[in-house]
């Protein structure tokens, strides 16, 4: 066991995080937000896409994400979204492995008595 700043980590925990922090060194970039693929109606009133069966426009390929604070949307093209899929699933991998350490970290408190209720 390793006392880390009062922390003590035992074998498993430190090999646990030490390959969580090596997958992450092997991510490459990674692009936040999420892709998915819209038909959508005009505001043309007579517009097909307004009849019965309604008729939609698109397939639109559609990227969007926070910046700010702010939703920012960007209409993608299937070359695109083949380019930009590895860097989507990359931000997805990144999201998983923080959530792996956090619950990780977790553990190890879970184990420190000064965090107990008696």
């Amino acid at each position: 066991m390793t006392i880390r700043k009062g922390l003590r980590v035992d074998r498993a925990a430190r090999a646990k995080q030490s390959q969580i922090a090596k997958e992450l060194c092997e991510i490459g970039l990674a692009l936040p937000g999420s892709v998915e693929v819209r038909r959508t109606r005009c505001g043309k009133p007579n517009c097909r896409c307004k009849a019965e069966p309604a008729q939609l426009h698109g397939p639109y390929i559609v990227w969007t994400r926070k910046v700010d604070g702010k939703t920012v949307t960007r209409v993608l093209t299937p070359e695109q979204l083949d380019d930009y899929r590895p860097l989507f699933d990359n931000a997805r991998r990144l999201r998983e492995l923080v959530v792996a350490l956090q619950n990780l970290t977790l553990q190890v408190l879970e184990t420190d008595d000064r965090w107990r209720t008696h």
